[in-house]
């Protein structure tokens, strides 16, 4: 007799719910950026520590609603949201500026990282981690994503540029430096992935978008379980892609085979 089993979740919306997820894996834990939740106290202490943070949305996807949070020094603060940028001088101004801006919508502070940069401009790196048809977690793309000129956020569907990973590093590493940053990528994005899968099962596919601060320590800045397979498209080697696609055609013949039996 058919019978329907359970659908397990292959996806996860909250940042929050994922970021608590993964500091317990000690692989991940020391490459996320300390985070927490949106509050006027939580706030004050975050910039008195680091001096720039990001707020973001809980739930969110393109980078859209993240804003760039600075204490520039006494008592002047800005922030920044798409091309729009505002300081004050009063902190009780500039909270509520801030409030205002996040809609009363759960919001998340993150520690700012200063980002290296590629002809002055931001850039992260998407690690594109599945599930093998063989049943091993595997890094299967990596795709550099470079911010507009003077925007905060590097997603493509804001305005981001994608480059080939190799050409992004090149501007900053020798050969063997950069083949040891990639070495590093693929083994943190398996280890996200196998971490998240124990916890959710229905997971098959992660992206990792992981930037760099001036020593190289890569820095997990989101964890994405519904990523877009299609940017690797855009590079002009089409190899990583056809397997991106190989491997999230065998992921949905897998969901669909245990969903119905």
């Amino acid at each position: 007799m058919a019978m329907v089993l359970k659908k397990r979740r292959k996806y996860v919306l909250s940042k929050w719910i994922k970021t608590k997820v993964l500091l317990g894996n000690g692989d991940a834990r020391s490459h996320i950026p300390d985070t927490r939740k949106f509050s006027k106290s939580t706030l004050t202490t975050m910039l008195k520590l680091y001096g720039m943070v990001y707020v973001k949305p809980e739930i969110g996807t393109h980078g859209k609603g993240v804003i760039r949070v600075e204490k520039r020094g006494g008592a002047e603060y800005a922030y920044q949201l798409g091309t729009r940028e505002k300081g004050f001088r009063d902190y009780e101004t500039f909270y509520q500026s801030l409030v205002r801006e996040t809609k009363k919508k759960s919001y998340l502070i993150q520690k700012g990282i200063h980002l290296v940069k590629y002809k002055k401009r931001r850039f992260d790196i998407r690690v594109m981690v599945q599930l093998s048809p063989k049943g091993v977690w595997e890094t299967t793309a990596l795709i550099g994503r470079v911010a507009p000129p003077k925007r905060i956020v590097t997603n493509y569907h804001s305005g981001g540029k994608l480059m080939d990973v190799k050409s992004l590093l090149s501007a900053h590493l020798s050969e063997s430096k950069m083949k040891n940053v990639m070495h590093k990528l693929d083994k943190l994005g398996v280890a996200t992935a196998r971490h998240l899968h124990k916890k959710y099962p229905g997971i098959r596919q992660i992206g990792l978008d992981i930037g760099f601060d001036h020593s190289w320590i890569p820095w997990i800045i989101e964890v994405n379980t519904n990523p877009d397979p299609y940017i690797f498209n855009k590079l002009s080697d089409k190899s990583m892609y056809r397997k991106v696609m190989r491997y999230k055609r065998a992921a949905f013949k897998h969901v669909r085979g245990t969903v119905t039996q």
